[in-house]
């Protein structure tokens, strides 16, 4: 089990950036596969970034070269850099943790945090 509790949004101007982060409770925090999502008001979460034990990573095409996901295991805490913020950025993002090798979508991830709100205005 891993309890997820992330923190770091808000409202920033467009171009702008921020970091999120996301405390992993558990001893196992380097044994998971780690991702983020986002979702925004009447819109399907969708996938932002993973990054798995080893280190590779995966990001989607609106946000590859301007978000950068990293994992501290000392600390038990997964990072979202967000560089070159737009307003359709603009959601609720969500840690996520999954014991699966492989991901590819939001049902491959078991935990969940409660989300953390980034406003980007224009």
């Amino acid at each position: 089990q891993v309890q997820l509790v992330e923190s770091g949004g808000g409202l920033v101007q467009a171009g702008g950036s921020l970091r999120l982060s996301c405390a992993a409770s558990g001893r196992t925090f380097s044994n998971y596969v780690m991702g983020w999502f986002r979702q925004a008001p009447g819109n399907e979460r969708e996938l932002v970034a993973t990054i798995k034990s080893g280190g590779s990573t995966y990001y989607s095409d609106s946000v590859k070269g301007r978000f950068t996901i990293s994992r501290d295991t000392y600390r038990n805490t997964l990072y979202l850099q967000m560089n070159s913020l737009k307003p359709e950025d603009t959601a609720v993002y969500y840690c996520a943790a999954s014991t699966r090798i492989v991901v590819r979508t939001k049902s491959d991830f078991g935990f969940w945090g409660q989300g953390t709100q980034v406003t980007v205005s224009s």
